[in-house]
């Protein structure tokens, strides 16, 4: 009988890519996939160390399932943690049988080293759903004051064109999902002289229905690239914004301010009135004011977006930021959280609530639950359709309902449930 695995994912889409692709090498050597992590002879789990709330959880989620394997099982570390941490976590996590990064081997007393994995041009099993993500780099050569990923994940290294193609082909799915730490700098690094995102969106657009891309650097996101995206019918723009006081931006060691990023909105929504935006805010970065707090609070107001993140600051070792003087109280981060929260809450309800009455195409993800192209997969909402709709399948649906976040539709030409037709409800 075939060995077994079980791969546990934390952190960001870019993680669950390297696990799918971890999976992949697995299935390849002759394991087999276990229905749940009790029943495997080996346990991975795929880590998160951006800030440190995903590294407690991290920690928790290695000692939960230390606990719960059965006897006899191995249990392995991977990821962004044992990157960063690798020498400090085996030693204080004798739990594991191996801490192992995707870059550098690591040594557990007397055992041998575990093999590094490079797993960026791996190949992955089919994708479990009508949707995947695909990483098109990896690194990062930005020096953002508040992140660490350049440190443990070393600089930007672009996969060429033709590998990222290959494996959306391989996939078989109706949409991808491009991801990188610096998307839109894709290509940059490989010699040619100009980034190649646009060349690669359009390539990939014409073999998937839809096409979505997360995580653009504000400056670099160019009137061709933003009518690229609009071109494949998925106007959906994640952007990736932290704030927008020009003087905090700089001790961010970020470009922009409120102004440059207003002025891009208003570009996108000229060449598609539409189009979904997304971003997310650090608060209570060192040195944020209330000065900074209101501009920010007064940018969410006039940009209307459609989703928002609010993080508090972490302050992250090996980052310019830990440095810097200006802590903020963290009551008073908590408190700017919620005021930030209530008030983009606000703004996401009327727009869902817009949304009542009109038809849009969705791509059933699962059973009863599609999405439009205003919902990325697993950060935004959903919206709930009959459990007879297959799974895989673009459908014309209507949306009767909305609570917080998520809608309810029913197929066009189909009776409307009782009791939503022509409402809904805020959060």
């Amino acid at each position: 009988m075939a060995r077994t695995f079980w791969v546990e994912t934390l952190g960001c889409p870019k993680n669950q890519v390297d696990s799918d692709k971890l999976a992949g090498t697995l299935l390849a050597e002759g394991m087999a996939a276990a229905p749940a992590p009790e029943d495997a002879d080996l346990v991975v789990v795929n880590t998160c160390a951006f800030v440190e709330e995903a590294r407690a959880e991290s920690i928790e989620t290695i000692l939960a399932l230390g606990d719960a394997r059965r006897p006899g099982a191995q249990l392995v570390v991977t990821g962004c943690l044992a990157e960063r941490y690798g020498q400090e976590l085996a030693a204080e996590l004798p739990e594991a049988d191996a801490v192992v990064g995707f870059g550098v081997p690591v040594t557990i007393g007397t055992k041998p080293a575990t093999p590094s994995l490079d797993l960026l041009n791996l190949p992955r099993p089919p994708a479990a759903a009508p949707w995947a993500y695909v990483k098109v780099a990896e690194g990062c050569d930005r020096s953002c004051g508040f992140c660490a990923i350049p440190s443990f994940r070393g600089r930007q290294r672009s996969r060429t064109l033709d590998e990222v193609l290959a494996e959306i082909d391989a996939l078989e799915v109706r949409e991808v999902v491009l991801v990188a730490q610096d998307l839109a700098s894709y290509g940059r690094d490989q010699g040619r002289g100009r980034k190649q995102l646009v060349p690669l969106v359009r390539e990939a657009a014409r073999r998937v229905d839809w096409v979505r891309l997360l995580y653009l650097y504000p400056a670099e996101l160019s009137d061709e690239l933003i009518d690229t995206i609009v071109a494949t019918g998925v106007p959906y723009f994640d952007l990736s914004l932290q704030h927008v006081s020009a003087p905090l931006l700089r001790r961010m060691r970020r470009w922009g301010d409120a102004r440059r990023f207003l002025e891009r909105i208003d570009r996108i929504r000229r060449s598609e009135p539409a189009a979904a935006l997304r971003t997310n805010f650090i608060v209570g970065y060192p040195g944020e004011t209330e000065a900074d707090h209101d501009a920010l609070l007064a940018f969410v107001e006039q940009a209307q977006l459609d989703w928002c993140g609010f993080f508090a600051f972490s302050r992250e070792e090996g980052t310019y930021a830990v440095g810097l003087d200006g802590e903020v109280p963290a009551s008073l981060v908590a408190e700017r959280l919620a005021e930030l929260r209530e008030l983009q809450d606000a703004i996401m309800a009327t727009k869902r609530d817009e949304l009542l009455g009109s038809r849009v195409e969705v791509l059933v993800e699962a059973p009863g639950r599609a999405r439009s192209y205003r919902e990325a997969p697993e950060i935004d909402g959903v919206i709930a359709v009959p459990s007879h709709l297959p799974v895989g399948v673009f459908a014309e649906v209507e949306i009767t309902g909305a609570a917080g976040p998520d809608l309810e539709a029913v197929p066009v030409g189909a009776p409307a449930p009782a009791g939503v037709a022509g409402g809904g409800a805020g959060p």
